[in-house]
Parts: structure tokens; sequence; C-alpha cells
């Protein structure tokens, strides 16, 4: 990930660049490798570098032959190498970077240049010719981006990774939507990423494929190990990140052997070959929890199984405290489901760049697609499940995608996402809902598992144990060991008295906090960001009361856990 900070039209961009360099460097923590700018006509474009693709050449912002376009992308473009060659001789290419594509995509298609992008991204590019500035997010919204506009600057429109860059100078800021893209010769947002199962009333009916959910997913992770420097991956324990880690420690071996003629890029091509890849001669895997946390024990045995180089990083309940204001200062959110997982991932995630890593897999989005969060299994129908699993996908990029971007990006570390490939997307919200639905016979995300269940497969060598295949669902925030909840929530009681959490503050308006811990997390939130248009920008987690949800979130509150643990 870098970090990326622009201004379109303002009245003095010559004077406004040593503030805009100024606020550029509050996310020089995203792209701590190289600095750099551009500045044309009344626009600015700056940039904080983290090197993983084009590690000689692709320095940014990046531009055409006569800088006439001038380009500023925080993201990977995985399918770089394919447009490549889709452009033959068309593009004179300056750079390897992954994401110079960018620019012949927006001369032959225009502001639908994002939609032949795969990959996770947020960019802002300027058309000097037309003075006309463009900015697209990923469809998912992997990658942050916020948008805001200052009453002092009438006109102008500024762009940043993180709110923080526009806090200062902005009093209109909102997180850019995902799947959209902006121009500034109409003001308007327009949504390019329009997939088949966006409607969520339009309820899916095709079978389950089990081996299209292996082979989409496999590739998936294949093409995200698109890296020039070292990577490894987050293991958790759970299912969903040591399916990733099982797949890229296989893929991993395949790309050391993989050599394709005449290809001097690092990425995938039209065959879906991974080439250009670097990693060391075994995956290195990294799992973070209290002293004998579950989380910490599944890891252990998932590693062994696997074959990774594992690393395993303990925290104590007093460390998670001391990080929490300088948490939610990166994440840029007071969501009280949020802040308790990002913690030990924020504490993970220095460990990891410590040891000279700058890219790690994840699990995130696997729960939403397959409805495996356990209220999940208390949905009144399968068309109410659906419905629930688009809505959460919609919403990842105030949740888990936040979680994943800031707390790695805090530590100039990327974090990428395979179960968030728009094909796997594609593969699995097309899916009869009735198979994902959790029953008496059928654990959360069964179909998931059975995809990867080798047992009857002939000399087929297993992905995982069966103990892990088949293990419950932990929410990271429980995962990394149950006292840290506890914690949070003593530590709320001493600091949030009765009288104050009787009185919201008024500038809260109708977003009153529900508990002490709620409410500690919103002061901290406010003392950092003390504009509400910053606030505007936070979506909070809301229990589904009429699926019969706790007010707390984590999973330990949920029916089928307590009757699992009792067993």
């Amino acid at each position: 990930m870098c970090g990326i900070f622009a201004c379109h039209h303002h009245p003095d961009v010559i004077g406004f660049k040593p503030k805009a360099l100024q606020l550029s460097k509050l996310i020089r923590h995203r792209g701590p490798d190289w600095s750099g700018n551009f500045i044309k006509n009344q626009t600015i474009i700056a940039h904080e570098r983290l090197a993983i693709v084009g590690l000689d050449s692709g320095a940014q912002p990046l531009t055409n032959e006569d800088d006439t376009l001038i380009l500023g992308v925080n993201g990977e473009i995985y399918n770089h190498v394919i447009i490549r060659h889709q452009l033959g001789s068309a593009y004179k290419f300056k750079t390897q970077s992954d994401c110079e594509v960018i620019i012949p995509l927006y001369q032959k298609y225009d502001i639908e240049c994002a939609n032949y992008l795969d990959g996770m991204f947020a960019f802002v590019l300027y058309d000097a010719v037309k003075d006309r500035m463009i900015a697209a997010r990923d469809p998912i919204g992997i990658t942050t981006l916020y948008m805001g506009k200052a009453s002092t600057y009438p006109g102008a429109v500024f762009f940043a990774s993180e709110m923080k860059s526009l806090s200062e100078v902005c009093d209109d800021i909102v997180a850019f939507p995902p799947g959209h893209v902006y121009d500034s010769s109409t003001d308007k947002m327009t949504r390019y990423f329009n997939p088949s199962w966006w409607d969520g009333n339009r309820i899916p009916s095709t079978p389950v494929d089990y081996k299209a959910i292996r082979t989409t997913l496999e590739a998936a992770v294949r093409k995200r190990l698109m890296a020039e420097v070292p990577y490894g991956v987050l293991l958790s324990g759970g299912l969903d990140s040591s399916l990733i880690a099982s797949i890229a420690a296989r893929e991993t071996l395949k790309a050391q052997s993989m050599d394709i003629p005449g290809q001097s890029l690092t990425g995938v091509d039209e065959m879906g070959n991974l080439s250009g890849a670097a990693s060391w001669p075994r995956l290195h895997s990294y799992a973070v929890g209290l002293p004998g946390a579950p989380d910490l024990v599944a890891a252990q045995k998932v590693a062994k199984f696997i074959g990774t180089v594992h690393h395993e990083h303990t925290f104590t309940l007093q460390e998670g405290l001391d990080a929490l204001s300088d948490v939610i200062y990166h994440l840029e959110t007071y969501d009280v489901t949020t802040i308790r997982a990002s913690t030990p991932m924020y504490l993970l995630s220095r460990k990891i760049k410590a040891q000279g890593v700058k890219m790690v897999l994840s699990g995130e989005g696997s729960d939403e697609i397959f409805g495996g969060y356990l209220y999940f299994g208390a949905a009144p129908s399968k068309e109410d499940f659906h419905r629930e699993t688009v809505q959460r996908v919609k919403n990842l990029h105030f949740a888990d995608c936040l979680r994943a971007n800031k707390s790695t990006c805090a530590w100039g570390l990327e974090a990428r996402v395979p179960f968030l490939d728009k094909t796997f997307l594609e593969l699995v919200m097309n899916i009869d809902p009735a198979e994902k639905m959790i029953t008496k016979d059928r654990i959360e995300k069964y179909i998931l598992r059975k995809a990867f269940d080798t047992a009857g497969e002939d000399n087929a060598k297993p992905y995982l144990p069966d103990e892990i295949l088949w293990r419950q669902k932990e929410q990271f925030s429980d995962g990394v060991g149950y006292s840290w909840i506890d914690c949070l929530k003593d530590s709320a009681e001493k600091f949030v008295s009765d009288e104050d959490f009787a009185n919201p503050r008024p500038e809260w308006g109708e977003d009153v906090p529900t508990t002490k811990e709620a409410y500690w997390y919103r002061c901290m939130f406010d003392e950092h960001f003390p504009s509400k248009t910053c606030a505007d920008t936070v979506m909070r987690w809301i229990p589904k009361a009429d699926w019969g949800c706790a007010e707390d979130p984590s999973g330990r509150y949920v029916k089928s856990h307590l009757s699992a643990v009792s067993k």
C-alpha cells in the first residue's frame, strides 16, 4: 500500500504546496520508501510510496510521455501484465509499475477505465489538457480513500488515503464509495462496478460447484503473490486464514519453479501463471494472541501441517490497552468490533515489518460472502440470509477492509485479501443461499470447508488437518484470547462514569454509544478528530435484533457458540 494526497483547482497551488506536503507526510507510514509530488495548472498530487512491484522504476506520481496525464495510485493491479499484452505497442510504458496501465486505459476508455482493472486500488488521475481530475476506488473498498471539500476554497476538491490528511483543511469529508469513479468535469460520482449479485433482492439459484470454489480461490491467491519483496501470511488458525496460508504455501513452491520465457514483469499472464515473484524458500506465517490463546494453539498446528516458517507473537493486556489511542488514530473509526480486532493486528503488523516483510495475505471477506458469522444461524430464510450477505459485503469498507488496510499500513505493511477477488465473488455470491445456511447438519461455511476437503480423492494432499478444516468460527478479537474483550469492558467501566454515560455529548446527535466501551472509544476518536465531518465518515456495526443478536458483537454471545463450548 501507499499513500496519496491530491488537490484539484486550488486557487494558489504553489503557495499551498508546503501545506500539501505536510498533509501528505501525515500518511507517510503507509509508504515510507519514497515521497514524490507533481504540480500542473491548479492541481497537485503527492505520493508516499511502499515499493512492492517495479522497485527500481515505479516511483510516483506516474506520467505519460508529455506529462499531460499525472497519476497517483495506492494499490496493486494484478492483471497489469495481461493489460500490457493487450495494449501492445499502442502505449509507450516508462516504468515496470503495475499501476502505470491506468494511464493508457484512461486514454482508451475514459472514466470506464477502472472497470478493466483487477486489483485493489484507489487512484487520482489529472488530465492537464482537459483540466480534469478523475478518482476511483476498487469495487469492494479494500483500499481506503477519502474525498473532501473546503468552504475556504470553493471549487477545490481534495483526496487522501486517510481522513487525517483532510481534516485540517476540509469541512466536508466523505469516505469515497467503493466501485465508483469521480469526474471533476461533472462533479459527480458514477458507479462503475455493477456485478450480477449487487441487488440483494435477486436470490440466486445456482447449485454449488465445489471444484470451482477451490480452483477460483487458488487462482485468487496466486495472483496476489505478485511481489518483488519478501511476503508472508497472517495465520490465526481459523478456517479462512488457514486456507489462504495453505494455498499460498503451495503456490509459492510452484512459483519458485515457474520460468516464463520472455516475461520480465512480475505478475500473472493470460494463462494464470505467476512469474517474477520474490519469496523465501519457505513461506513465513505470523500469529498473534495473548499467551495460551485459542488462535495461537490452532495456528501452530496449521503451520506445522503446511510447512511454513512460523512466527508466534504474544502481547499483554496492558500493551493492548496502551495501544488503543494510536489504533483509533490510525483506524479513524470508533466502531467497537473493528477496534477490538484491530489492536492485535496492529501490534502484529509492527513485528512483521521489523522482520523485513512488506506484504501479507489475509483472510478477510470470507464470513461476509459465505455467511460465516455465527449469528447467520438465526437467519429466518434463505432469502434473508442472502440479503444479509450482500449487505455485509457492501459494508466491508467500513469494517474488515478498513481494519485490514489501516492496521497494517500503520507500519508500512500491505495486506491482500484473496476472498474478495472479483471472480471469486461473482462465483460465490451467485450460489443458492440454501447451500450456505447454517443448520443442525451443516456448520457455518460448510461449502467452503467441503470444497477443500480432499477425503475420497486419490493421492490428494490434504489442505488442512480435519480439526482445523472443521473448526468452529472464532472472531479474531475472541480468538486472540477471551480475556482481551473482558479487559476492554472492565477498563471502560473505570474510564467512563455512570454520569457521563447517562449524558452523552450533544454533538453526537443520534449516534449515541450504547455501552461504556463504545463511549470510551468515541471519546478517544473525538480527541484525534474533533470535527463532526470526521465522525460522519464512520459506520458502527449494529446487531440484528430481529435475528436475536446480542448487543455485544463478540461471537461468544451467539447461542451456537455457547452450546458448542458447553459440550
